[in-house]
């Protein structure tokens, strides 16, 4: 009977554990000082109410689901979750140092409900990582990329193709964080950043790239193919 019982619980779980993403540890100091609220205030309906609330918005906020990248070689994925609201061309970011040479760029907009951890679109090496101060105007707009606070990176994969993933702070977003330091090799899917609260992400993709995404389609981060690399 307890054996049984102890499966039964270990099955619940692993449920669990499957069906509720982990978080992201940015994220702990927000959900903890609403459940230490919740708990002070646990007297006070309204306020327990609201701290729970808030603790809970928070969770969702900086959840971090687990991700499957493709195997196949030559694809580069999303960085992000979020709608594709731009595909174009343009010069990459001037930080960086890198020839003045229009690229195709995909842009992703992350709004509130997705997640906003960041996720390397291949695998290589980190050759720079470049923070530049701006504007916080809505990331949505067209002039965000040029305007706004960012922090640029660019990757050197194994066959020598260079692709850049720039973060792009929002309306809202006031903090980006990027744990990638030049020097280090990513995985395509590792997790490397986050944005809090509303951004951007811009895709600067190696010339003669087939791109494959699509205005107004919703990118899921380390699994959506944006395009294939000659």
């Amino acid at each position: 009977m307890d054996d049984d019982l102890n499966s039964g619980v270990q099955r619940l779980l692993a449920l669990l554990r499957s069906s509720i993403p982990p978080i992201h540890p940015a994220g702990v100091p927000f959900v903890s000082a609403g459940l230490v609220a919740a708990a002070a205030g646990r007297n006070h309906r309204w306020l327990r109410g609201a701290a729970l609330v808030a603790a809970g918005a928070n969770a969702a906020f900086f959840r971090h689901p687990h991700r499957v990248p493709p195997t196949r070689p030559g694809v580069v994925v999303a960085p992000a979750d979020g709608k594709i609201c731009l595909v174009d061309t343009a010069t990459p970011p001037t930080e960086l140092n890198m020839p003045a040479v229009p690229l195709q760029r995909i842009s992703i907009f992350l709004s509130l409900l997705d997640a906003h951890v960041q996720r390397a679109p291949v695998s290589g090496e980190v050759i720079a990582v470049q923070h530049r101060p701006g504007r916080f105007g809505s990331a949505e707009q067209a002039t965000a990329s040029a305007d706004n606070e960012r922090n640029s990176m660019l990757i050197r994969t194994s066959g020598g193709d260079e692709v850049i993933v720039v973060q792009i702070a929002g309306l809202l977003a006031r903090r980006i964080i990027c744990d990638a330091r030049a020097g280090d090799r990513l995985s395509i899917g590792d997790t490397y950043g986050l944005i809090r609260f509303g951004s951007r992400l811009d895709t600067y993709l190696p010339g003669g790239s087939n791109v494959l995404a699509t205005l107004g389609q919703r990118a899921v981060a380390g699994e959506t193919v944006l395009a294939e690399v000659k």
